[in-house]
Formats: C-alpha cells, structure tokens, sequence
C-alpha cells in the first residue's frame, strides 16, 4: 500500500512538473510583434523589456518606424499591435478588419529644441513660432525674438528649421496645434502627418525624433519639433512657449498635467464598432498653467485575436497603466490621469 501510495504521489508529481513546463514553454513561444510612433518608444521600450522580465517568457518587440508606417502596418495585418501619436482617422480605423481598439497609453509634450550657443531659457511667444516654420522670420535677432528676451544678445544668424522626414504622429501634433493658432498656418500647411513645409531651402530633414534630435545638435542656429522625453534623455534645450493665456511655460509633467486636464473625449463609439471612442486632444489647452502642445499617445490593438494573444495583450495593458505610469514622468512623459485609466481598462476588456 505503501508503495501504492509513493508511486501515485510520483505520478502526480511529474504530472504538476509536465504540466509547468509544458506551460513554460507556451509561454515562452509567445511573441508580440509591435511597430509605429518613435514619440513614445523610449518608455515602450522600457515597459516592453520590464513587463518580459516579470513574465513567463513572453517577448515583445517593438519597431520605432513612424506613426504613419504603424497604421500602414496595423492596417495590413504584419503587427501584432501599433502606435500612434496621430489617433488613426475613420477611414482608417473601417479597413481592420479585426477590428480595432485605441488606448492613450501614455502623454507627452511637443518641444521646440534649438541649438544657439550661450543661450538659456529662450522664449518664444505664440506668434513667433509659427512664423519661424512658415518661413517668414528667418533670423535669429528679429525684433519679434528680441522683444521677448530683452536679457538675451540673440545672434545675427540664419534660423535653419529641422523637422521630420518620415510620417509622423510628432509632426501631426505639431502642424496641428499651429494650425489652430495662425491661420495664415492652416491655409499653407494644415495639420498632417507628412506636412509640405514652405520655405524648402532652409529646411532640413531627419526620420524620426531621434534623428531630429541630432540634427538639431550638429547645426548651429537650428530650431526643430521633438518629444520632451528625447531632450530630456539627450540634454537638449529647449524653449518655452507661450499659451494661451499669454503666460511663457517649460515644458515638464506640470505644465502637460494642465495641458491635458482641458482634453475632452467623445461619448460615441468608434465607426461601425461598439468599442469607446478613446481620441482625445489638446490641441491649444487654455488653462493658465497648461504647456501648449500635449497630446497622449496611442497604442493600437485589434478586438479579436487568438486566445493566447488576448489575454497576453490584456496583461500588458494593465502592467503598462499601474506599473508603468510609475516611471513616466523620470522619462518626460506624463502620468495618464486616473479617469483615463479607467477609460483604457474598460475598452481594453473588449479584445477577445
């Protein structure tokens, strides 16, 4: 009976063992491919390698390619999820045919870094740098530039202008935020992706915002848009905008707090699906302390997926809303606020 009894413990055993193992192994082979904005990959990245550590070998890679490539991909089925800082458009979001889910995943702010030796704590107010990108204030001493620094010398130097050369999310939030604060803005360039910038000759092109970022830092008396988090992570300075409310604000998470604070979401659901319309912006924020170009980020995740990808894709998401938040603003990027969170746990109980 003894023996009875050992030899059913054992089998029960390498049962459990077979068991585990077969489940490590399971988890093991799961892989999650991702591609799209570089606006938020730093702290992707970082989540991304965090969250597989604390699991049981789930991998997740993710190409930094632009927010367009992102959709582009999405789209056409090559990715398991995307990103993107430009929320996908309807037309857009009608051909998944999985259907699709936009979670603001993280925020972040729009910078205006500029390489201009011995120059701190440039301001530049609200009717100046939509000209600069216009084209139409083309010097570094213009009188609009020095009557809003009376402390600074400004140099008597050309303005050279670095913005992206890919489809960019980044650009998108830019191109729109000075469309809604210049009209002479919205009638020669709008709000776009892939904008076409007046004034090709003193422009120069780099993909991405890193690539923007070192640019920026290679030319002196270059100005460009990137994401707070690179000049944060490469030490680049960047200057303070005015808002709204006619008050000069750096960018760092109070300013984006405030900024974000004014975002309304839509009540409705997003085209032809029961899945919450979760794309809201922030495009000129007018509260008093607010920085003026916020935006969140999205993730982008399809509604029906294999079982295995479901529930790992779900995990993620609740690790990158609880666990991940707490390391966002060390990054530059902005905490999501609680109501939002909400928002992202509820319509990510959709995929299937």
């Amino acid at each position: 009976m003894k023996l009875l009894a050992k030899s059913k413990k054992s089998v029960l055993l390498v049962s459990v063992l077979m068991s585990a193992m077969s489940l490590s192994v399971a988890h093991a082979d799961l892989k999650l491919n991702g591609s799209g904005a570089s606006f938020p990959a730093p702290i992707y990245n970082k989540w991304f390698k965090d969250y597989s550590k604390q699991t049981d070998g789930v991998r997740i890679d993710y190409q930094s390619k632009g927010s367009g490539a992102g959709i582009r991909d999405f789209i056409n089925e090559t990715v398991d999820f995307a990103a993107s800082d430009a929320a996908m458009k309807d037309s857009e979001i009608e051909q998944v045919k999985r259907g699709a889910i936009l979670l603001p995943m993280t925020a972040g702010e729009v910078v205006l870094s500029y390489n201009l030796k011995g120059v701190e704590d440039l301001k530049l107010p609200r009717d100046v740098y939509p000209e600069i990108f216009l084209g139409k204030i083309t010097m570094w001493n213009d009188p609009k530039i020095q009557a809003a620094n009376p402390g600074i010398k400004l140099p008597d130097q050309k303005i050279t202008v670095v913005v992206r050369s890919d489809s960019s999310g980044t650009s998108y939030v830019f191109t729109n935020h000075l469309s809604a604060i210049n009209a002479d803005f919205k009638s020669a360039v709008g709000g776009a992706k892939s904008p076409n910038w007046p004034a090709e000759s003193r422009i120069v092109k780099a993909p991405k915002n890193d690539g923007v970022t070192a640019t920026i830092k290679q030319t002196p008396g270059a100005i460009g848009y990137i994401e707070y988090g690179f000049a944060k992570l490469t030490k680049s300075p960047t200057a303070m905008l005015e808002n709204q409310k006619g008050k000069f604000i750096a960018a760092g998470s109070e300013g984006g707090a405030a900024a974000l604070a004014t975002t309304d979401f839509p009540t409705n659901m997003l085209p032809g699906s029961d899945v919450p319309d979760l794309r809201g912006w922030a495009t000129d924020p007018s509260g008093e302390a607010a920085y003026p170009i916020a935006t969140f980020t999205w993730l982008l995740v399809y509604k029906d997926q294999e079982d295995d990808k479901a529930k790992a894709m779900q995990d993620l998401i609740e690790y990158m809303v609880t666990t991940g938040q707490k390391s966002a603003e060390e990054m530059g990027y902005i905490p999501l606020p609680e109501n939002v969170v909400a928002k992202v746990r509820n319509a990510a109980k959709m995929i299937k």
